[in-house]
C-alpha cells in the first residue's frame, strides 16, 4: 500500500480518566517516531469542539518534559467535550466544516480517544470521509473508567478507577473498625447501565476489609430486600459496609436516587442520590443510623492510585492506534484481548466501529451472585489483575506534577 503522507489530529472526548494523558503519550510519541509519514502532530483543544473551532496544540519535540508527565497526569490534558454529531444524513454541516479543516491542515489521520459516545462520532467521521471519498484513516483509541465498550476484553481507565476504589473501600471499612457500634456506612459509585465499578469495590475484600453488600445496576434493586440484607449484617456485627450504584433502578426501570432532571448532550440523566435516599430510609424507617459517601469525580481523578497495567495498556492503546493508522486501517477501534493462560497477558486487536458505537457492555450475569447482592469469585478473577502495579507519582514540594500544554 502506498503511503500515505500528511499530519496526524488527536482528541480526547467524553469523562476523563487517570490513564487518558497516557493514551496521548502513546499517540504523540508514536507518531513523532514516524516523521517521515506524520508529517506534524496537532492535538484538539476540547475534543471535537476544537476541530470545529480550530482550536488545536502543535505538538513537537520541544514539549519532551510535558509529554513524559502526560503519564502521569489525570484529567484531560488537553480538554474534552461532550458534543453529539448528527447523522451526516440529517445534518451535514459539522461534517463539511471538518472537511475544510482536514484539508487546510492536510489531516491524514485522525485519532479518536473516548468512550462509547466518542466511538459515536469516530464512526460517523469515518462514514462520512469515506463517502465524500477524502483520503484519511479514521481510528478509535478506547477509554472510560466505566468499563462498558463492547468487543474488548476491558478499557483503559477501568483498571486505575476500580484500583482507587478498591483501596478507599479498605480505608473506610478499616475506619469503621474504631467504635464498638457502628453505623452503616453506605458508598455511592459512578455507573449508569454497567456495574463494573461499584463490582471492583469486592477487590478490597480480599484484604479481609471490604463490603458486606454490593448493589449493581444489572440487578433490579428492591428497597425491601436492601432493607433486610441490612437487617442480618448489621445484626450480626453492629456495622455494615454497602457499595451502591448510582444508576440503580427497581423492577419497573426507575431509578432509585434522585435526579435534577437534567440531561447531557447525549441524552443522558445526570444521576446522583442513591446513597442519600437509602440512609433516609434507613434512619427514619429502621432507626439505624447511617451516613453516606459519594466518591465522585476523585473515581476518576486519583492519579496517586494508578494502576501500573492501566498506564501501560493505555500507552499501548494509543501506539497501536497509530501503527494500524499507517498500516491503513480505518473506521475500526483498538482492542485488548486477553490471552488464555495461567498468568495474566494480553494482545491488541481491533474491531469496526459500526459495530461498537452505542453499545454497552454490562456485567454477565455469572460475574454477581445468586443473592443479587455481591460478585462471584469470576468478576475477583477477572479484575484483580487489572488493579496491579503502582505508577509512582512525580512530587514536587508536595505536590504532584502534571502536564501543561500552551497552545
Amino acid at each position: 500500500m502506498e503511503k500515505l503522507v500528511g499530519n496526524l489530529l488527536y482528541g480526547q472526548s467524553g469523562g476523563p480518566t487517570t490513564v487518558i494523558n497516557a493514551s496521548a503519550y502513546g499517540v504523540i510519541t508514536e507518531a513523532l517516531k514516524k516523521n517521515d509519514i506524520i508529517e506534524e502532530v496537532y492535538v484538539m483543544k476540547h475534543g471535537i469542539q476544537g476541530a470545529l473551532n480550530e482550536e488545536f496544540f502543535h505538538i513537537g519535540s520541544q514539549d519532551k518534559d510535558q509529554i513524559e508527565l502526560l503519564k502521569h497526569s489525570p484529567g484531560s490534558a488537553f480538554g474534552s467535550v461532550r458534543y453529539k454529531m448528527p447523522s451526516f444524513k440529517e445534518d451535514e454541516t459539522d461534517y463539511i466544516r471538518l472537511l475544510y479543516i482536514f484539508r487546510k491542515y492536510n489531516i491524514k489521520y485522525f485519532l479518536f480517544n473516548g468512550g462509547n459516545d466518542s466511538m459515536d462520532t469516530c464512526h460517523k467521521i469515518a462514514e462520512y470521509m469515506k463517502h465524500v471519498e477524502f483520503d484519511i484513516r479514521v481510528i478509535g483509541i478506547p477509554k472510560t473508567i466505566d468499563n462498558d465498550l463492547p468487543f474488548t476484553d476491558h478499557t483503559p481507565g477501568f483498571g486505575s478507577a476500580a484500583k482507587y476504589i478498591a483501596n478507599t473501600m479498605q480505608e473506610v471499612a478499616y475506619d469503621m473498625l474504631a467504635y464498638p457500634k457502628g453505623k452503616v456506612t453506605i458508598v455511592e459509585i459512578m455507573g449508569r447501565h454497567a456495574g463494573w465499578l461499584t463490582a471492583a469495590a469486592s477487590l478490597a475484600s480480599i484484604t479481609g476489609y471490604g463490603p458486606d453488600l454490593i448493589y449493581l445496576p444489572e440487578v433490579p434493586f428492591s428497597i425491601e430486600k436492601f432493607k433486610s440484607d441490612v437487617r442480618r449484617v448489621y445484626g450480626e456485627s453492629r456495622q455494615c459496609l454497602v457499595a451502591v450504584s448510582e444508576g440503580l433502578v427497581n423492577e419497573e426501570g426507575i431509578l432509585i436516587g434522585s435526579s435534577s432532571g437534567l440531561k447531557d448532550a447525549f441524552g443522558h440523566f445526570q444521576l446522583g442520590g442513591v446513597s442519600s435516599k437509602l440512609s433516609t430510609i434507613l434512619n427514619s424507617e429502621m432507626r439505624i443510623s447511617s451516613r453516606t459517601i459519594e466518591l465522585g469525580t476523585t473515581q476518576r481523578a486519583a492519579s496517586h492510585l494508578q494502576s501500573l497495567t492501566d498506564v501501560n495498556e493505555a500507552i499501548e492503546v494509543g501506539k497501536k492506534a497509530v501503527q494500524y493508522a499507517i498500516k491503513g486501517e480505518h473506521g475500526i477501534m483498538v482492542t485488548i484481548i486477553r490471552k488464555d493462560s495461567d498468568d495474566y497477558k494480553v494482545k491488541f486487536g481491533k474491531h469496526p466501529l459500526d459495530e461498537i458505537a452505542n453499545i454497552e457492555r454490562t456485567i454477565p450475569a455469572s460475574m454477581i451472585n445468586e443473592d443479587g447482592n455481591g460478585v462471584t469469585q469470576e468478576f475477583i478473577d477477572y479484575a484483580l489483575p487489572l488493579i496491579e502495579g503502582e505508577n509512582t507519582p512525580l512530587f514536587e514540594n508536595g505536590m504532584q506534577r502534571f502536564s501543561k500544554f500552551e497552545k
